[in-house]
C-alpha cells in the first residue's frame, strides 16, 4: 500500500534532501516541489528551513508560497514546519535589530536566545505538551537542534469558549522557547527530526499518522 503523499517545499533551504529521505524512510511518498498544484493536492506539506528568518522569509516569498501554505492550512490540509520552517509561522522574526513579518499564525517573537552558549547545537529533551501527538511514545526522548533564535513567550488568548487553544512543547537552553506547537491542521518544531535518529523518525511518522 502506497503511503501517504508529501511535498516537501523547495524554495532553496538548505536541509531539504535529509528531510526528504527521512519521510521517506518512515513511509512517506515525497515530491520536492513548490508548484501550486504540488502543493494543494498532497497529503501534508512539509516546509523546511535553516539560516536567517529574513532571508527565509524573502525565500518562501519569492517562490510565491506564503499564499499556498495560507490556503493549506484555511482548507484544513497537514503542514509540518521544521526549524526556521517553524518560526515564519509566528508574528515576526528580529535578527540584528531587523523586524520581519511572518506569517502570523501564531503570537510571538523570534527573537535571540538568553543563553551562556548560543548557537544551541546538539541534542536536548523537550516537555512535551499533554496529549501531543506528535510526540506520543517519544515524550522523554532527545531531538537534535541547530538553532540561535526561538519564541521564548507565548500569549496565545482564546477568543471563544469552546475554541482549542494550540498545544505547546517547550524546551531549554538558557531559558525556555518553544520547541514545537500543534495547532490543527498547523504543526511545526524547532528542532531537525531528520537529524533525531529514531526518535525523530518517530516523529515523523507519528504525524504521517495524523493525515488520515
Amino acid at each position: 500500500m502506497a503511503g501517504p503523499r508529501i511535498t516537501v517545499l523547495d524554495y532553496g533551504s538548505g536541509n531539504i534532501r535529509s528531510a526528504v529521505r527521512a519521510l521517506e524512510h518512515v513511509g512517506a511518498e515525497v515530491t520536492l516541489s513548490s508548484t501550486a498544484d504540488d502543493i494543494s493536492q498532497a497529503d501534508g506539506l512539509v516546509v523546511p528551513g535553516v539560516g536567517a528568518f529574513a532571508s527565509v522569509m524573502k525565500a518562501l516569498k519569492d517562490v510565491g508560497a506564503g499564499p499556498r501554505i495560507g490556503r493549506r492550512i484555511a482548507g484544513g490540509r497537514p503542514v509540518l514546519g521544521i526549524c526556521v520552517g517553524h518560526q515564519v509561522f509566528f508574528e515576526e522574526g528580529i535578527e540584528h535589530g531587523i523586524r520581519t513579518a511572518g506569517f502570523g499564525e501564531w503570537p510571538g517573537v523570534v527573537e535571540r536566545l538568553e543563553a551562556p552558549v548560543v548557537p544551541h547545537m546538539g541534542w536536548n529533551t523537550v516537555e512535551a505538551a499533554p496529549g501531543s501527538r506528535l510526540f506520543a511514545g517519544i515524550e522523554d526522548e532527545r531531538f537534535y537542534f541547530v538553532h540561535s533564535y526561538a519564541v521564548q513567550k507565548w500569549d496565545f488568548p482564546v477568543a471563544q469558549p469552546r475554541m482549542t487553544p494550540p498545544s505547546v512543547t517547550w524546551a531549554e537552553h538558557g531559558s525556555r522557547f518553544i520547541a514545537a506547537v500543534e495547532n490543527g491542521p498547523l504543526s511545526a518544531v524547532q528542532f531537525h527530526p531528520e537529524k533525531s535518529g529514531d526518535a525523530g523518525a518517530q516523529l515523523l511518522s507519528n504525524w504521517l499518522g495524523t493525515l488520515a
